[in-house]
């Protein structure tokens, strides 16, 4: 069981190191199946743990491998001086388990879909794009594998290193890089927040282990409660993309579609919301914070939905949606649903990787054309692309029986019992949600053909290695939500609530069946309503009018401009007046000042050496009364 363990992210690492280093000698054919089946590999060790769970409760394992808390496996001390131990060690749970079945098995799809996709690379590009998503996938499996914040810390900076180079994987494009950049810099302010948390942590338990710093939770001040928590939060809002520190993720849609779907489904993104859940003790005992987590998350929700609402680019509309959807998630967890919130991790992992695979369908049948308005009748065209991004809408709308209906179900209710007004938001985040979405799929399947007639001459359905992957998860991303059917459907269908129960606590709903009803209901009418409005506006492509709060929209409410003039143009000035005073004038006139002088000197002094002996005996009479009349001062 042990050595089990230890390959769930130990192959994927061992597919980065061959295809990194063999990237120059291996064939394409080759470097897919060893990107692809390392990671399929990782999945089937994930199944197998999953299912063996109940062994890891308190057993030995071995001398070098044991049990130190019911299910963590240790295998060194990563860290080891006498005021702090920290193991290198695994925390194999249910929530653990739960977060390793969607990383591989998602993971292993996007990874099929990209040995199509990215097909025409460079050789040695090729190998260097797939070392790079499995690197991505051992920082998150180590990330959601760790049994203390240390190892937990280490994955989350790799997936931020592998986010970096997967967003400006085509580094010749300069704005590529810029997003990369930025995507890497906005991380860092959250990262060191949770940093911070860290050393907090440690001041107060002198460990960070998840049991002893849940098990001292008693003894924490409530200032300490309350600081930890935000810090960890501050950390989770720049990795989850929540307001403020949100802007990187639209930008990240530089990298190629694949990236874009791991990315914003399977991985980074996600981990903010698994930090939390991890977390949850903390964060029950800090009552104050989870307030913050709910209005941040319902604020993010409701501004990013209102964004996509205006976007073009297809990957760009995707993007908004992902923010919007990790705001529902930081509301449920916010409100105190841990198990709503992982649910709806589950469900967007299927829909959104379904949608973002979808969008790279459309691009490679358009020949890289990401502009919704130059698309359009493409539902005859692209059908298996056609009919599983529809199923991927239904989804994400929440319309019944899809999956995301049972998932945004219980956030909704979740919000409802926690603060009447986040409720609102998020319902009135939902009825946007199904508008731009299908705003979105009308646009770009119904309609005219609006591309060029090259474009029309070559459209065509992509091949198996990219259609696969779109229909599997489309049947999860419509049976996805049968996993945890609420209690008012059928006694006994709350299978996730039961099995998260061990590690993450789960409110009981203190509402009525019929108001339970009544929310469904409600929620699915105006979902359904606003799929008729964006029916009737787009079902024939017309230009969208101009006005100034469509381009307020369009423009993203001008949040990256606004922080470009209070942010990044001061700094820059800063920098710039810096150099000017302090490096130039300062350090670089101090160090190059030394220099002249020596130089001066040395020339000065050189004219010493004349070579002529009369200056030299006239130099030897003044040293010598030089000599004499010291001699006689000092004495004196």
């Amino acid at each position: 069981m042990k050595n089990l363990i230890l390959l769930i992210p130990l192959l994927p690492f061992i597919g980065f190191l061959i295809n990194g280093l063999g990237r120059k000698y291996l064939p394409k054919s080759a470097i897919g199946i060893i990107g692809s089946g390392t990671v399929l590999a990782s999945f089937i060790a994930s199944i197998m743990v999953f299912f063996r769970l109940d062994e890891l409760s308190g057993q030995q394992i071995s001398n070098n491998a044991r049990i130190i808390g019911d299910p963590v496996v240790k295998y060194f001390d990563f860290i080891n001086i006498p005021s702090l131990k920290v193991p290198f060690a695994f925390q194999i749970d249910q929530l653990s388990s739960v977060f390793l079945l969607i990383i591989t098995g998602v993971g292993f799809l996007i990874h099929v879909y990209s040995t199509s996709y990215m097909h025409e690379e460079e050789n040695q590009h090729f190998a260097r794009y797939f070392a790079y998503l499995n690197l991505f996938v051992f920082s998150m499996l180590l990330l959601v594998m760790g049994a203390n914040y240390v190892i937990m810390f280490i994955g989350w900076e790799g997936v931020g290193l592998c986010s970096y180079l997967l967003i400006g994987y085509w580094f010749k494009n300069t704005e590529y890089t810029k997003a990369a950049n930025k995507a890497f810099i906005m991380n860092r302010i959250g990262d060191a927040a949770f940093l911070l948390a860290i050393f907090w942590i440690v001041s107060k338990v002198h460990s960070t282990n998840f049991t002893d710093v849940f098990a001292a939770v008693s003894s924490f001040s409530a200032t300490d409660k309350i600081w930890i928590t935000l810090l960890l939060f501050i950390g989770a809002t720049g990795k989850s993309a929540q307001i403020p520190l949100y802007t990187w993720l639209p930008d990240a849609m530089a990298g190629p579609t694949p990236v874009s779907a791991l990315i914003h489904a399977a991985t980074m993104v996600t981990a903010g919301i698994y930090m939390i859940a991890r977390s949850n003790v903390l964060y029950s005992a800090a009552p104050l914070t989870m307030n913050i987590v709910a209005i941040i998350g319902a604020a993010t929700a409701l501004f990013a939905a209102t964004i996509a609402l205006r976007q073009n680019d297809i990957k760009k509309v995707l993007a908004y949606s992902t923010v919007s959807q990790l705001g529902y998630m930081f509301l449920a967890l916010g409100s105190g649903a841990y198990v709503a919130a992982v649910f709806h991790v589950m469900t967007h992992a299927f829909f959104k990787a379904l949608l973002f695979l979808g969008s790279g369908s459309v691009i490679h049948a358009m020949s890289g054309q990401q502009d919704i308005r130059f698309m359009g009748g493409l539902k005859n065209k692209l059908p298996i692309t056609y009919w599983t991004f529809l199923i991927g809408c239904l989804a994400i709308a929440g319309i019944i029986p899809f999956s995301g209906f049972f998932s945004k179900d219980s956030i909704l209710l979740a919000a409802f019992e926690h603060n009447k007004f986040l409720y609102v938001v998020g319902l009135l985040t939902a009825g946007l949600t199904a508008f731009y979405m299908f705003r979105l799929l009308f646009i770009t399947f119904f309609g005219a053909f609006r591309g060029t007639e090259e474009q029309r001459h070559h459209v065509h359905e992509s091949p198996a290695a990219m259609t696969i992957p779109l229909v599997v998860l489309a049947v999860l991303s419509a049976i996805g939500g049968f996993i945890n059917i609420p209690e008012v459907f059928t006694h006994g269908g709350e299978k996730l609530t039961e099995f998260l129960a061990p590690v993450v606590p789960n409110a009981k709903a203190t509402v009525s069946h019929s108001t339970e009803w009544l929310l469904m209901g409600l929620t699915t009418v105006i979902a359904v309503i606003a799929i008729l409005i964006a029916w009737s506006r787009y079902k024939t492509y017309k230009e969208e009018q101009p006005s100034a709060f469509g381009n307020l929209l369009q423009n993203k409410w001008y949040v990256d401009e606004l922080y470009d003039s209070v942010i990044v143009k001061p700094l820059n000035a800063l920098g710039r007046f810096s150099n000017s005073v302090f490096e130039k004038s300062g350090i670089d006139g101090l160090v190059n000042g030394v220099g002249r002088l020596v130089n001066y000197a040395s020339r000065q002094l050189r004219l010493l050496q004349s070579g002529q002996v009369g200056s030299y005996i006239l130099l030897m009479v003044i040293s010598m009364v030089i000599f004499f009349v010291l001699e006689f001062f000092l004495r004196k």
